[in-house]
């Protein structure tokens, strides 16, 4: 039984479509495009095609006879399209960065995709077919935009961002320090005593009463009641620093270093060298891991009045102090290369630019005119920045050996472009040949660093060739 028509394979190229069939023999048709490039449909046998203006696509094919095909052609025409497209992308991956590829870019990368970054010279290669087939244009560089040495376009050179990445900040590594800290309480503070009242002998001997009972109830384990005891006795004494202290050493147990810490201040305000209120503090800092704080405190407490508590807190203390000490020292260093750096990189910048003024001042290959002492000075300076030979060539308007030397001049600047070439003339710049000591021209100086090292006096070009390849540095 015959096969209905239906497509196999369609071949399509810029001028024409060639349409395969299955009928009672294998057939092909052939159409060539149309000239008008207006749309279809247009007939090639028994298939209609529809076709898009001035693209690179076949929109609709049907079987006329049939009506059947029009998915099977439109499926193998668009995997066509693809294959053509993809293939573009291999030769120009650039053409995946333009705008209105992010949808297709997106999902390639989803996939796991490495799409390459812009080349600086990347071309958008656009298809449009029409009358005269497939036309290129190009990416247009925007203006204020530099070509990168890397990728793509950068709104700043290079070497402004490697600079900007140099000089980033600084992070500094965490500290691993040993033992325990706490977070800092933040309960309402403990009442304080009244400095202002009067202290009384009984209300001394009341407040040592409520300090022994504080005492009890801390060796049976009730800080709470310890701390209302000795609230108690301060209110009644607010000038023993003991009391506040005591305190403070109840506040260290329950592990409220900002309420012992406020104690302790209280208690050195009173006595500045209450041992116990140094040795309290000290260790509130402790658990704050104030360890440099804490470290001062201790020592001040051991040196007031020494004991073993404030010796065993040391030994936690002291290791955690030199870690941080160590650290210190590690990024003040760091951070003075870093300096450093930044100054060598900022003179390196100053030197580079003064390097480029000088060589665009000095005209390599040219005889460059001096006018002035302070003309002279200036390319003086440029040569030795340079570290170049500088020839000074004193002539004059009515001397006939200087005119017979000037051509030669010429060339030799040109044959030796890293050579300074200067020419002064004596009448128009008196002072230069006042301070040069002239007494002749052609007069031919020899300078390096700004001081004379040779002299060459008249029309002698054999000789002055001489000294040139004599004092010309070696490449």
């Amino acid at each position: 039984m015959e096969k209905e028509n239906q497509w196999v394979e369609p071949m399509i190229s810029a001028e024409r479509i060639d349409c395969w069939a299955v009928g009672d023999k294998l057939r092909r048709r052939e159409m060539l495009m149309p000239e008008d490039d207006k749309a279809g449909p247009h007939t090639c046998g028994n298939f209609t095609l529809l076709l898009k203006p001035s693209s690179f696509s076949l929109s609709l094919l049907v079987n006329k006879r049939t009506g059947v095909g029009e998915k099977e052609a439109m499926y193998a025409v668009k995997v066509e399209q693809l294959k053509a497209f993809i293939g573009h992308c291999k030769s120009d991956p650039s053409l995946l960065r333009d705008p209105s590829m992010d949808f297709f870019r997106d999902y390639l990368e989803s996939l796991g995709a490495h799409i390459p970054p812009h080349s600086a010279a990347a071309s958008l290669e656009l298809l449009d077919v029409g009358n005269h087939g497939i036309q290129k244009g190009h990416v247009k560089q925007e203006s204020g935009d530099v070509p990168y040495a890397d990728y793509g376009f950068r709104n700043k050179p290079k070497q402004e961002l490697e600079d900007h990445e140099e000089e980033d900040e600084i992070v500094e590594s965490d500290i691993e320090f040993e033992g325990a800290v706490v977070e800092p309480d933040s309960d309402p503070p403990q009442k304080m005593g009244d400095a202002s009242v009067e202290v009384t002998e009984e209300s001394r001997d009341a407040a040592q009463m409520l300090k022994a009972k504080a005492v009890d109830a801390i060796s049976e384990g009730k800080l709470d009641e310890a701390v209302e005891h000795l609230t108690q006795a301060i209110v009644l004494n607010p000038t023993s620093a003991i009391l506040y202290s005591a305190r403070a050493n109840v506040f260290v147990k329950m592990q409220k270093p900002n309420e012992a810490v406020r104690d302790s201040d209280a208690a050195l305000e009173i006595n500045p060298d209450s041992a116990k209120g140094y040795k309290s503090r000290g260790m509130a800092k402790v658990l704050l891991g104030k360890w440099e704080e804490a470290a001062s405190d201790l020592h001040m407490a051991s040196k007031l009045d020494h004991d073993e508590e404030i010796q065993s807190a040391l030994k936690l203390v002291e290791p955690n102090v030199y870690k941080i000490e160590e650290h210190r020292r590690k990024y003040e260093r760091l951070h003075k290369e870093r300096e450093i750096q930044k100054a060598q990189r900022k003179q390196q910048c100053a030197n580079a630019k003064a390097d480029h003024e000088s060589v665009a001042a000095l005209r390599d290959g040219n005889v460059l005119s001096i006018h002035s002492l302070n003309e002279l000075d200036m390319k003086l300076k440029a040569a030795s920045k340079l570290s170049r030979l500088a020839i000074l060539y004193f002539t004059a308007t009515w001397c006939g050996p200087c005119r017979f030397m000037a051509p030669i001049y010429k060339n030799l600047a040109e044959k030796h472009p890293k050579v300074v070439f200067l020419k002064v003339d004596i009448d128009e710049a008196g002072e230069v040949a006042h301070r040069w000591n002239v007494n002749s021209v052609p007069t031919f100086f020899f300078i390096r660093e700004g001081k004379e090292i040779d002299k060459a006096v008249g029309a002698d070009k054999n000789g002055l060739e001489r000294k040139i390849a004599l004092h010309e540095p070696k490449s």
